[in-house]
């Protein structure tokens, strides 16, 4: 799988640690930002991971802040993301199942929290059925 990955300032030690997973688990990725923990705008890290995700360039992207709340706000601004702020592993199964979520964001939080949500994420599919009507609305209010 082809993953997009970003974070803001405060993301990238988070990053440095998903990127370790990822590679372990035989996916590739790019690194779309922050690189230092000098301060960045994390709307122009989601616009450019979700932008790539919205191609097709990449199957599934990767979005880390403080919060993980702007980069899903910013994320879910181009049309044909449907990114899902997790804090646990139930929260990421669901948004993969339910919601063919394409994006991940996430918050700074402890090492193997993340690992676990971003394992959730990546490997569970969406179940299409009843969810795939839901999913329909959601592409339509787009325009």
């Amino acid at each position: 799988m082809r993953i997009a990955i970003g974070c803001d300032h405060r993301g990238l030690k988070p990053k440095q640690f998903i990127i370790k997973l990822i590679t372990e688990a035989k996916h590739s990725y790019e690194d779309f930002g922050g690189y230092t923990t000098d301060p960045v705008d994390y709307p122009d890290i989601a616009r450019k991971v979700a932008e790539t995700v919205a191609s097709g360039d990449f199957e599934r992207g990767i979005l880390i802040c403080d919060t993980g709340i702007g980069m899903s706000i910013a994320a879910n601004k181009v049309k044909g993301i449907r990114a899902a702020l997790c804090r646990d592993v139930f929260s990421a199964r669901r948004a993969r199942q339910h919601n063919d979520a394409n994006v991940l964001c996430l918050a700074t939080q402890g090492q193997s929290a993340t690992g676990e949500i971003v394992d959730a994420f990546l490997t569970t599919e969406f179940e299409g059925g009843r969810h795939e009507r839901r999913l329909n609305k959601i592409k339509a209010m787009e325009g």
